[in-house]
């Protein structure tokens, strides 16, 4: 234990000097990274390399497979590319404004549902040999989509937290001025 204090404590340290151990700090640096993320996959979406990269994650994906019959091909990645840029652009507004990084995190959490519910179906995506869970085809791209939905989830949360309690605070405030001024 001792070794263990001798070994952390310094860490510690140097982490709270760089200011690492500041309040929030997880909290920006996950939402900035969404933001980046969103940004570059949204432009991505606008050239026909990614629209035909698309074809069997969209064709297998119980809850997007209809963006081809109502877009086409390219219709769909073009959809996708505006959707991508759009939730980047309401978590990236959420840094000042949490009502608009709500909206920002719900249409990322629906966007990695969406997702992740393609991993059951996508055809090859388990080792023929090995069988499940040895990953094959396009499943272990899918995969890091949990964690990001996991991102999502959490951003959605701290963002309702944040505006819940501005909310209280700011309908406490106003029942005191009330109640100092007497118009109870």
């Amino acid at each position: 234990m001792i070794l263990l204090n001798t070994i952390i404590a310094p860490i510690a340290l140097i982490m709270r000097r760089f200011g690492l151990l500041t309040e929030d700090l997880d909290y920006h640096l996950v939402r900035a990274s969404m933001v980046i993320m969103f940004f570059l996959f949204g432009y991505q979406k606008w050239w026909p390399y990614e629209a035909e990269r698309l074809v069997p994650y969209i064709s297998n994906g119980p809850l997007i497979w209809w963006l081809y019959p109502v877009f086409g091909h390219q219709g769909a990645s073009y959809f996708l590319g505006i959707s991508e840029w759009t939730f980047g652009a309401l978590l990236f507004a959420g840094f000042w404004e949490k009502r608009l990084g709500i909206l920002g995190a719900l249409g990322s959490t629906g966007t990695f549902i969406a997702t992740v519910t393609i991993i059951p179906f996508m055809p090859n995506g388990w080792d023929p040999a090995a069988g499940f869970p040895a990953m094959s085809g396009d499943v272990p791209f899918l995969l890091k989509d949990l964690i990001l939905l996991a991102v999502s989830f959490y951003l959605l949360r701290q963002d309702v937290v944040r505006v819940a309690r501005n909310a209280r605070v700011v309908s406490n405030s106003r029942l005191g001025r009330l109640v100092h001024s007497g118009q109870e």
